[in-house]
């Protein structure tokens, strides 16, 4: 089983810890692409334009700067950078060590840094978004597109690949379709089926819990994921693959749903 995940735009900063080590992170075929994402990115963040650059507003300036020299900036796993709704519905630090165990072996993040990392990966904090063009680069999703397919292929052969990620970040790789479920959330409102942000998020989370905690290796088969799902949303659906496009788990909430950060 793999499952893919975006990051967060928002992250925990870690206050001490290793200095960043690319070569120790998941992916090192990476390892080129990493480098020249750094230099632009840190070219970028220095100059007079960055904030404009990078599509963020004063607030994040420190955030920002400090993308400048993140070689010397403390690391932490990525399960512990990545924050907000999606991650603290996943729960990683309430997950037994089994259970933690499985997640750093089968959660890999998009990221529009890295490329991709694995969910133990140490990472420093930075501010980067996968709908950026960083100059010489061009466009992100683009840029990584070519460099993250034979890398992330070569990860998924054999597994049922379940796609959490959110459109932007999709947009880099695309998971081989005869293997992949991707992930949608939906809430009944009143006659309609709504797209609300805050709970597509904490669901996808919660799902990624879900595959974590379940005992063995976890589903094998888009049909397989559906009954596991539907075990906590009888009303979600599968919509099967075509030779294009991978199947689609559509969970559907109700309308009274509502949800509790987790501890």
């Amino acid at each position: 089983m793999l499952i893919l995940l975006p990051p967060s735009e928002g992250k925990s900063r870690p206050a001490a810890g290793p200095t960043f080590s690319p070569r120790d992170l998941s992916f090192p075929e990476l390892s080129d692409a990493r480098g020249e994402t750094l230099a632009a990115l840190a070219e970028v963040s220095a100059s007079p334009e960055a904030m404009a650059t990078l599509g963020v507003g004063a607030s994040l300036e420190a955030e920002v700067r400090a993308n400048v020299d993140l070689a010397t900036q403390p690391t932490a796993p990525a399960h512990s950078v990545y924050a907000g709704v999606l991650y603290d519905a996943l729960g990683y630090s309430s997950l037994t060590p089994a259970q933690r165990s499985k997640a750093d072996r089968s959660v890999v993040v998009v990221s529009a840094l890295w490329g991709a990392v694995g969910f133990g990966d140490l990472i420093p904090s930075y501010r980067l978004s996968m709908g950026v063009g960083l100059p010489e680069l061009g466009k992100l999703a683009s840029w990584w597109k070519p460099r993250l397919t034979p890398a992330l292929d070569a990860r998924a052969e054999g597994e049922l690949v379940v796609d959490c990620r959110s459109s932007t970040y999709a947009a880099a790789y695309k998971a081989p379709v005869a293997s992949t479920v991707t992930v949608d959330v939906v809430q009944i409102r009143g006659a309609a089926r709504k797209v609300v942000s805050h709970f597509a998020k904490h669901t996808r989370g919660e799902i990624a819990r879900l595959l974590l905690s379940t005992r063995g290796t976890g589903p094998r088969t888009p049909q397989a994921l559906l009954a596991l799902v539907q075990e906590r949303w009888p009303l979600s659906e599968l919509e099967p693959a075509t030779k294009t496009k991978a199947a689609r788990l559509v969970v559907v909430l109700p309308e009274d749903h509502a949800f509790t950060a987790r501890a």
